[in-house]
């Protein structure tokens, strides 16, 4: 980044992460909020690596601690260049403080200055406040599913179940980013499918009885995404209740200036 991102409280900064102790310092981060064995845990050296091929390793810090930070690794698909995040973790004291939104922020202005138009990542449609954070607070869509991705998965945050996917697609220059980020009023559509998460599901996937209801949620929401995808449906809204359930709102959508569907 050219220069410093706002920070979200005069106490934290948001930069650049610089030189290997800062890298190594994200590989603790990683540990401390995902649980990973040994074996899923990403080196320092491919964070030093994403830093010198044009990804991002961005830092969240209190003073000289480091308290959330976002990878990604640069990417090519039918000719175009984009940014695939890869992670992005914030220290469990430091949440709901809006660092992770910070945290994509930052890499939209470093993209952008960089000429790239387009940051994609994955998350579980069962975690109810990434998808809110992801549709709602940053504008992405999503129209891709992948089945079981990551294969087995070390971290308790799964509960042992396949690591379904959703694909974000966060087109920068869009008109219904660019509204989103300026809490104007984004582009109306007509919802087509909803598709539920009840608030429940982070206890299911906890627990082992509950782990068969969260099972069975994965596997039903799984075959209505797949043919609401190939429906042409897209991934444009998502809702909250008072209760913490969560609800994806599909539809049609007609943004003609970005790249083809992948």
């Amino acid at each position: 980044m050219s220069a410093t991102t706002p920070s979200v409280s005069p106490e934290i900064v948001i930069r650049d992460c610089d030189g290997l102790e800062e890298l190594e310092a994200c590989v603790r981060l990683q540990k401390e909020v995902w649980g990973f064995n040994d074996i899923d845990i990403v080196p320092a050296r491919v964070f030093l690596v994403a830093s010198k091929i044009g990804g991002q390793v961005i830092g969240a810090f209190r003073r000289d601690e480091l308290v959330g930070y976002t990878l990604s690794i640069p990417g090519s698909r039918n000719g175009h260049v984009y940014l695939h995040s890869h992670m992005l973790a914030v220290k469990e004291s430091c949440r709901n403080l809006g660092l992770g939104r910070k945290l994509k922020l930052a890499q939209r202005d470093d993209a952008l200055e960089k000429g790239i138009e387009l940051i994609e990542w994955t998350f579980d449609p069962l975690e109810i406040k990434n998808a809110y954070l992801n549709i709602v607070k940053l504008g992405a869509i999503a129209r891709r599913y992948n089945i079981n991705q990551y294969g087995s998965f070390s971290s308790p945050l799964q509960g042992g179940l396949p690591t379904d996917r959703l694909v974000a697609e966060w087109w920068l220059r869009s008109d219904r980013v660019q509204s989103v980020l300026t809490a104007q009023d984004s582009r109306p559509f007509k919802t087509e499918e909803t598709i539920a998460v009840p608030a429940e599901i982070y206890a299911w996937k906890m627990d082992a009885d509950g782990r068969v209801k969260a099972a069975e949620l994965q596997i039903c929401n799984r075959e209505k995404f797949l043919l609401a995808f190939d429906q042409g449906l897209v991934i444009l809204g998502y809702k909250r209740d008072e209760r913490g359930n969560g609800a994806f709102l599909l539809g049609h959508w007609d943004e003609t200036w970005s790249y083809a569907k992948h």
